[in-house]
């Protein structure tokens, strides 16, 4: 979402650290050209007079100026900022303290993927918080609206108040306290109708359902990909109903990124968690550090750990784990890892969050390099023996001509992924020489395997021998530049 400002941010903050000294006026150039890529952003324009001349403030101090690295003093500033901006550095989450059932009202205009993020919310609440959950649907305007929570609910693996036809939302709230309540549920969600605009029929409805229900939390459900016009609709809904938070939907898309960055400004309420994908586990917790990060390119290595420990089956973690120790890495284990990188959002993803890759993944976009690429290497491995897997040595001109046919690909490309193999195999061939991972992690002072390197533990979480590698991925930190010119092919 944040591509474009990054690129702007980027260029503006490249010229600032590439100068020894700074005058006054160098600031106030830079802040310029800020102002300009946060209005390209369509972020609201009180919220960037504010932001521009609180950052200018700061920036033009002696402090700053006569500072050793005053760009990098400025990039700070701007950061710190970002964060202010984004609703602090602490995470707001989800306020579940009071007697079940606590009640989630979701609101928000038809559209914006209220019903979906329901599911999503309970699926979260069962899944990270042990809670139990019930969802209803109190939208009888939209046609099937009720019948889609309840396929939701049966995928997540959420129970959904039983539909009766005729019965409207304030009777169906009712119902659904009074069922919650025999069936000892800690959290009750309420998917409300929405309308395609704000109207007074629409919030009449909201404070009605709201006066019955008392919730705990009232969420506003808002399409990131409505730019200015989201903050609108959070301005409306606020002034009607009591809102605790906002959820953002679509935040993977390609919108410009203003309402994110406007809307906790504009509304005094916190974004409490962002959509990031259209599968049930695609929400996560709104952090305005990290995304601060990752709009300055310094990217995000804590979700990047996070969603490393989320995915990564901590069975199959520890099995590699004894074979890196022994110095073992075959093709099965190289498989494991191409689809775990693809369980954690793929190579774009990851190259997101990475801090300095900004460059890099554009590089990969240009050469048409993406995800398709870990797919076609799964599909060539796959195109082998389990034997040929286990020993990849015994691949052979013959050999390799029948796997690249199996898999549709051309012999060229399994031979670069069999020298990807072999660096991968040295990697953990040097690792075994250096005593293994208890050996590894003893050269970063530690002593220990826990906590040598961010998430290098019993896990397998960490980088691998070449350094800060991919979580989960050994040896494999250099890899976007390994993989340049790797199955380019369409």
């Amino acid at each position: 979402m944040f591509d474009t400002l990054s690129d702007r941010l980027g260029g503006v903050f490249d010229k600032l650290r590439g100068r020894g000294a700074l005058k006054e006026q160098d600031v106030v150039d830079a802040m310029r050209e800020v102002r300009i890529a946060l209005l390209e952003a369509d972020v609201a324009l009180p919220v960037v007079r504010r932001f521009i001349d609180e950052v200018t403030e700061k920036a033009v101090g002696q402090s700053v100026l006569r500072s050793v690295t005053p760009g990098q003093q400025v990039v700070k500033i701007v950061n710190d900022a970002l964060v202010d901006m984004l609703g602090g550095e602490e995470t707001v989450g989800l306020d579940l303290v009071a007697a079940p059932p606590v009640v989630i009202m979701m609101v928000g205009l038809q559209g914006s993927g209220k019903t979906t993020t329901t599911a999503k919310l309970a699926k979260l609440l069962r899944e990270k918080h042990g809670k139990k959950a019930m969802m209803a649907s109190l939208d009888v305007n939209r046609p099937a609206a009720q019948d889609q929570l309840k396929v939701l609910g049966e995928q997540v693996g959420v129970a959904t108040l039983p539909i009766i036809v005729g019965q409207q939302p304030v009777e169906i709230a009712t119902r659904a306290l009074n069922a919650a309540k025999l069936q000892a549920v800690d959290v009750l969600l309420l998917d409300t109708a929405g309308r395609l605009h704000v109207d007074q029929q629409l919030m009449d409805e909201m404070k009605a359902v709201a006066a019955i229900s008392n919730p705990k939390e009232t969420l506003l459900v808002v399409d990131s990909l409505t730019g200015q016009d989201a903050v609108n609709v959070a301005q409306s809904f606020g002034s009607q109903v009591d809102l605790t938070g906002v959820i953002l939907t679509r935040m993977d898309g390609d919108a410009r990124g203003g309402a994110a960055l406007s809307m906790r400004a504009v509304t005094g309420k916190p974004i409490k968690f962002a959509g990031t994908g259209e599968k049930m586990d695609a929400i996560e917790p709104f952090h305005p550090g990290r995304v601060a990060g990752r709009i300055l390119g310094m990217g995000d290595i804590v979700s990047i750990v996070e969603k490393a420990a989320a995915t990564i089956q901590a069975e199959d973690a520890e099995k590699l784990a004894q074979r890196m120790a022994k110095g073992q890495f075959d093709m099965n284990d190289l498989r494991m890892q191409l689809r775990q990188m693809q369980n954690m959002g793929g190579l774009g993803a990851l190259a997101g969050m990475m801090p300095g890759m900004k460059k890099a993944k554009a590089a990969m976009q240009q050469s048409g390099m993406d995800d398709r690429v870990l797919l076609r290497m799964d599909a060539i491995i796959g195109s082998m023996t389990p034997k040929e897997r286990s020993r990849p040595e015994l691949l052979n001109a013959k050999r390799k001509i029948r796997i690249a046919n199996g898999s549709g690909t051309q012999v060229q490309d399994v031979n670069k992924l069999l020298k990807m193999h072999q660096e991968m195999e040295r990697a953990m061939k040097q690792i075994k020489k250096m005593g293994g991972l208890k050996g590894l992690a003893a050269m970063f002072g530690k002593g220990g395997l826990d906590g040598a390197m961010p998430g290098l533990g019993a896990q397998g979480l960490g980088g691998g021998a070449g350094g800060a590698g991919l979580p989960g991925m050994p040896g494999m930190g250099n890899m976007p530049f390994n993989l340049g010119d790797l199955l380019k092919r369409k």
